[in-house]
């Protein structure tokens, strides 16, 4: 997309408008139905950036939301999570069904001086920049929608001094019920996600070969993740429900494999196979070598005579 004009949306209000909706109710939070949003454009693309959370639940979206990189193919209701700051692309289409689901909207000045405030960056999902749609089973899609409902159905009466505090549990809870359901994708997508191990071992092996460390060192979590075509948080998510390790972990692992090889199979010196495996200073490798195995290399070199 060149040239592509990116709107800022400070505030719900400017959102609503830009759907063309009505004004909302509560400045600071607003459960939006996607059959009723008619975007104020005649661009066939808009991207925006919002200064807003925002909890999507989408059907029969023809607009081509673009959540991510990777095709869905699954065709239960679709949850999308955007933090403030993040950009959204959307191929803006008339529909020839009715959209539905609903758009929870609410801005951080709403979580002030609560626990939320301080505990919202530990969901991962708000994270995500590819990949990160949760699918939901049709039961799962209920809960999630009644607490939507209840969200709207308090802001919508009259506003009193527990609406806030009641509001927020709501959103708790449905970040909790979230977070339960992205443990189960992990486990029942496991085509995608074993397909998604199966890429991540070839990125390591490529990464580990010895030109490519002496030229760009050992490779990050961030540079993984990116080779991947995911975000860091998602593919660490993944990884940590599938195998019980961070990415880290992983790096590490095959690192270890490399160095044990070198150490078993040749005469370079320690500090000869800390510089192929990209270490800058010698001590460094030898330090997580003995972290990960209680030996030393040159221990674990003469365990082999």
């Amino acid at each position: 997309m060149k040239n592509e004009h990116v709107y800022t949306f400070n505030s719900i209000s400017e959102f609503h408008k830009m759907s063309g909706l009505p004004k909302p109710e509560h400045l600071l939070v607003s459960l939006v139905d996607y059959g009723l949003v008619d975007y104020q454009t005649h661009e066939k693309e808009i991207s925006w950036v919002q200064n807003f959370y925002s909890i999507g639940l989408k059907r029969n979206i023809q607009g081509k939301f673009r959540y991510g990189q990777q095709p869905y193919d699954f065709d239960e209701g679709l949850l999308s999570f955007v933090a403030p700051g993040q950009l959204v692309h959307l191929a803006v289409v008339k529909p020839d069904v009715k959209p539905t689901g609903f758009l929870l909207l609410f801005h951080p000045d709403f979580l002030w001086n609560t626990s939320l405030a301080k505990t919202i960056k530990q969901y991962d999902f708000f994270g995500y920049a590819v990949n990160e749609a949760l699918f939901m089973s049709e039961r799962e899609e209920a809960i999630i929608t009644e607490l939507m409902l209840n969200i709207g159905q308090e802001y919508h009466a009259n506003i009193d001094k527990f609406s806030q505090k009641i509001i927020i549990a709501q959103i708790e809870l449905l970040l909790s019920y979230s977070d339960r359901f992205y443990g189960r994708q992990f486990i029942t997508r496991q085509k995608s996600s074993h397909q998604l191990l199966e890429k991540l071992e070839m990125v390591l092996e490529e990464s580990f070969k010895t030109d490519n460390l002496l030229e760009k060192g050992l490779p990050t979590a961030q540079y993984i993740a990116a080779s991947l075509n995911v975000s860091p948080n998602y593919l660490g998510s993944l990884l940590k429900a599938l195998t019980g390790q961070t990415t880290q972990g992983h790096i590490h692992n095959r690192l270890l494999e490399k160095a044990k090889e070198r150490l078993s199979t040749t005469s370079l010196s320690v500090s000869e196979i800390a510089y192929e495996l990209g270490f800058e200073h010698p001590q460094s490798f030898s330090k997580l070598f003995k972290a990960k195995t209680q030996l030393s290399p040159l221990e674990f070199r003469q365990s082999f005579y």
